[in-house]
């Protein structure tokens, strides 16, 4: 008798794949169909074509985290490449239609891989923005619109392109200029010029939007509240923007630029750590001064335990110095460390890009170098002890795979309120701190112990940073923080990224796409009961 069940139930699994199969065989075809007869060309399904490794070189290329080019990862079942309004708006309802969830890709850079792959979830398309890449800047309004696969060094070269000569043009973003202004935005933007003018996200003054059900809408069609949604309430979640118009900033004609790094003790290093906490959030606002902090810094020329400044003043070199001398006395900046140049070719000196890039490099929107790593990050609200620094110090030097970024905060950050935007880091954080592990092809096998070593650091930092809840930043997504369930669930992880702004935007998600179809395993969920949505008007 039970030979006879175990018979029935594996008859039973194979026909539940083999419908399985036939389903998704048929989704695939629906899709195919649609997409050629919206007049969509660029696209790859697997199933049906014998072409997969155009698709697959296609998925890579935007894959900046080599810790997900593991096969274990479900991959895309299609890949799209929308190349204007029209093909972005077809694609998105031809997904709809054929039941397919959808990813956007814009960068490639998020931390977990959201952008392009999943853990589960069933089949899903991805919608690469790669191809939406123009950007048209206005020098006499200081405004430029930009398309959300732009990325930051094609926008940043627009800008310099464009501007007078009299009169240079800047924007307050990141400095990795590989990164996608559509991913970027969306979750808030922080960079060298942040300290002076505040987020990327801070200067949107416009966008337009794809909805979850096709509509195409601009500031005023999609209202207040998905307007404030998309400016740093993360990526993935609310529609398709298409195109961001922002606000561009004057800069100076030249800018004082360094790069230095210090060695010494695990002491030494704490107390040059914290003496920069006490120094950098209060600088001017003119000034930027970040921390880097590592066993194995790239600008170090020993082994061991080091710390990296880079600096940014919006000035001359000598006031830099000036500057430093009187109030970071400790770290001792040469005269020919410090050097002047134009904004542009700071962008330039601060990228990472290999020695020798040029201006024109920062049209590249290849990273040259990818590496595996896993990030995770925290926000300092009160000066952490010499005593605690050191302990960490001690740590982090045991792992020489592994380092910190430290962000100063202030200036500009304090002067908006927490509910501006999505992002609400703002008056009385000190700085930001990402830590990071990263690795090697040759190190791989050694994935599960840098893993379980940067969540054993995390928690031994737990104590030294914010709390109430422990904050995190979106832009550096982490899993560890949670996944995706109903709103109530994912407040667990929502309201370190978003503190008391978590709940307007699972409002905002409920209104305007209750049946979540933009998401992943942080996005943000609707409610279980829905609203409906107010916006109405078409953009121009």
């Amino acid at each position: 008798m039970n030979s006879n069940i175990d018979a029935v139930t594996v008859l039973l699994l194979l026909f539940l794949l083999h419908l399985g199969g036939f389903t998704r065989h048929a989704a695939s075809e629906e899709l195919a169909s649609c997409l050629k007869t919206s007049g969509v060309h660029n696209f790859s399904i697997a199933s049906l074509t014998e072409n997969f490794p155009v698709n697959d070189h296609i998925l890579k290329f935007s894959i900046q985290n080599r810790r997900f080019f593991r096969s274990s990862l479900l991959s895309p079942a299609a890949v799209i490449l929308p190349h204007d309004l029209h093909s972005l708006r077809s694609s998105i309802l031809c997904c709809r239609g054929s039941s397919f969830a959808i990813r956007l890709r814009s960068g490639g850079h998020s931390y977990e891989g959201l952008s392009y792959a999943s853990s589960g979830d069933g089949p899903f398309a991805l919608v690469d923005l790669m191809n939406l890449h123009r950007i048209d800047v206005n020098t006499t309004d200081r405004t430029a619109w930009l398309q959300s696969g732009a990325t930051l060094g094609q926008l940043y070269h627009a800008i310099s392109t464009a501007s007078e000569e009299n009169r240079p043009l800047g924007f307050s973003a990141g400095s990795c200029p590989t990164v996608g202004s559509g991913g970027h935005i969306a979750g808030g933007g922080f960079g060298l010029l942040s300290r002076m003018h505040g987020l990327a996200a801070d200067h949107v003054v416009d966008a337009v939007i794809v909805t979850p059900d096709g509509r195409v809408l601009d500031r005023g069609g999609m209202g207040e509240d998905l307007f404030w949604a998309i400016r740093g309430g993360g990526g993935g979640t609310w529609g398709a923007v298409y195109d961001w118009k922002v606000r561009l900033q004057a800069v100076p004609h030249r800018v004082a630029a360094f790069i230095v790094n210090r060695s010494g003790s695990n002491r030494h290093i704490a107390e040059l750590i914290e003496a920069w906490q006490w120094v950098a959030p209060d600088l001017p606002d003119e000034f930027y001064l970040s921390c880097f902090v590592g066993g194995s810094l790239p600008e170090s020329v020993r082994t061991g335990i080091s710390a990296t400044f880079k600096g940014l003043y919006l000035g001359s070199s000598e006031e830099a110095r000036s500057i430093l001398s009187d109030q970071f006395p400790g770290l001792k900046l040469r005269e020919e460390e410090v050097k002047e140049m134009s904004w542009i070719e700071s962008i330039v000196f601060f990228s990472g890009m290999k020695k020798g890039s040029t201006v024109h490099d920062l049209l590249d929107r290849k990273l040259h170098m990818k590496t595996f790593f896993k990030a995770k990050s925290d926000y300092v609200r009160a000066r952490i002890s010499l005593p605690d620094l050191i302990r960490a110090v001690d740590l982090l030097s045991t792992e020489p795979k592994a380092y910190l970024i430290i962000d100063p905060y202030g200036g500009a950050m304090n002067r908006r309120r927490a509910d501006e935007i999505p992002f609400p880091h703002r008056s009385g954080t000190l700085y930001g701190i990402q830590h990071l592990i990263e690795w090697m092809d040759d190190d791989d096998e050694g994935i599960e112990g840098y893993m379980q070593w940067i969540r054993e650091w995390y928690e031994f930092m737990g104590p030294l940073v914010s709390s109430g809840p422990r904050a995190a930043y979106v832009n550096y997504l982490d899993l560890d923080l949670g996944r995706n369930g109903d709103a109530v669930e994912a407040k667990v992880w929502g309201e370190k990224y978003f503190l008391g702004n978590y709940e307007r935007l699972v409002q905002v998600k409920t209104a305007v796409d209750p049946n979540n179809v933009f998401r992943h395993e942080q996005s943000i969920p609707p409610l279980a009961t829905s609203v409906g949505f107010a916006g109405c008007s078409e953009a121009s």
